[in-house]
């Protein structure tokens, strides 16, 4: 049983991940099921491409960055419902052996109004390459269990 709730968490905490090597394997293996642009697919084709060379589709950088956070139990033994995610950007791409990992820091919290027994948390979340570069960014809304729901439920007058 998870022993940190919502009430535990703090605005400005930041919980860093490990970190997953990608290559060009798995970069052509995601593409060939979910985004099947050359640029994805062919190293040779994509240097014809904007990027110039074999780049991961952004949608399997942010699968990697959720499988970073999941692994980082970045909630305290509970698990990562999401609620939203704002302001999702890709600056730069991942390439064949970039080594990512990413910083989740909490930057807002607040009680649910309509479920006493959750909470509601902002994330802010920055997934970096080995250089440092910034290869994701969002921000998330993820709902949280409270430790004791009653006690926001006030007793009638």
């Amino acid at each position: 049983m998870p022993d940190t709730f919502f009430e535990d968490f703090e605005i400005g905490a930041q919980v860093a991940t490990g970190t997953v090597e990608v290559t060009a394997d798995a970069i052509k293996a995601f593409a060939r099921s979910f985004d099947p642009q050359v640029f994805h697919l062919d190293e040779t084709a994509a240097t014809a491409t904007f990027f110039g060379e074999l780049v991961a589709s952004g949608w399997h950088t942010a699968g990697l960055v959720m499988r970073l956070l999941v692994d980082a139990d970045i909630l305290g033994g509970h698990p990562l419902i999401g609620a939203g995610v704002d302001a999702l950007r890709w600056p730069q791409p991942t390439r064949p052996g970039d080594r990512i990992s990413a910083v989740a820091e909490i930057i807002g919290r607040q009680e649910s109004r309509s479920r006493p027994d959750r909470g509601v948390l902002r994330l802010r979340i920055s997934a970096t390459n080995q250089a440092g570069a910034v290869v994701q960014s969002f921000e998330a809304v993820v709902v949280v269990p409270r430790r004791s729901p009653m006690s926001a439920v006030t007793a009638p007058s």
